[in-house]
């Protein structure tokens, strides 16, 4: 259980490294604005025709006499709110960060920088990386969506499907969402998506700590642009706990409050395959 409260730690350090270095939380604030303004229009269009999507999803109920057809539309579309607002928090993490791929990754750098030790970086160009962050983040999109459906169905369960259903519904929001963060630290020290998941699987407590909170946190959308910074933040120094990172690293060494957008000084290029210690990466698939 400890672990939880670790988690948790990592994101209030996260806040309060940007709340220090305010130059990095003012870049980081960008790809999040614009972000919210796709999915303000996103969602005031789907507010006006899910009654209808509803509806025509349900044409059996046409001939219901009233109380009944309006009380079953009207849970099925709190339903189907739920599973939208369950995959747009992930969605909206991975959409920010790929718009915001160079300002995370620098922000990401200058954490890794202010804690001690190597910078690693991917040494690949910025499309490949946009690729790949791209990829992965359908895939883990692809997951999300399996169990949403999954969590869907079993909304109908009396009791379990309005008690049990929506806690599960927040971890396994909290658990991908912390894998979109911490890919932008994990990314640059080469390591894959199954080894990045495989490594959050090892530390639950650790990263549910992390992610449910901002999971929470990130149902407000403007509060999810200004916490967007904090979450790299503190998702990158949960990243150096995850490999070993920050085992022998003096903290707070180095040059953390450096210009937005400068290079790293001394930062090293992984070997291909992870620049993390091999007994720190599990091999699991």
């Amino acid at each position: 259980m400890r672990d939880l409260g670790v988690g948790f730690g990592y994101l209030v350090k996260g806040q309060r490294w940007v709340g220090a270095h305010g130059r990095w939380f003012g870049f980081g604030l960008l790809p999040g604005l614009v972000t919210l303004v796709l999915y303000a229009a996103a969602l005031i269009g789907l507010s006006y025709g899910a009654d209808d999507l509803i509806s025509w999803a349900t044409p059996f109920a046409d001939d219901w006499s009233s109380p009944w057809q309006g009380l079953f539309r009207g849970f099925l579309t709190a339903l189907f709110f739920a599973l939208v607002l369950f995959v747009a928090v992930i969605a909206f993490t991975a959409v920010t960060l790929l718009v915001g791929q160079p300002f995370y990754e620098s922000l990401s750098e200058a954490v890794d920088r202010s804690e001690g030790g190597d910078v690693p970086e991917s040494g690949l160009p910025l499309l490949r990386e946009l690729w790949i962050s791209a990829r992965d983040s359908l895939r883990i999109l692809g997951r999300v969506v399996l169990y949403g459906v999954l969590l869907f169905a079993l909304g109908f369960i009396p009791v379990v499907g309005q008690t049990v259903v929506p806690v599960l519904g927040f971890c396994v929001s909290g658990f991908f969402l912390t894998e979109e963060l911490t890919a932008v630290a994990l990314q640059r020290r080469g390591i894959e998506l199954a080894q990045r998941l495989a490594l959050l699987r090892r530390r639950r407590l650790l990263t549910l700590g992390f992610g449910v909170p901002l999971t929470l946190a990130f149902l407000v959308p403007f509060v999810a642009v200004f916490l967007m910074p904090g979450a790299v933040a503190g998702a990158t120094l949960m990243a150096r706990d995850l490999t070993g990172a920050g085992a022998g690293a003096g903290a707070g060494s180095g040059s953390g409050d450096a210009e937005p957008g400068s290079g790293p000084a001394g930062r090293t290029v992984p070997a291909p395959g992870g620049s993390a210690p091999a007994g720190d990466v599990p091999r699991e698939w």
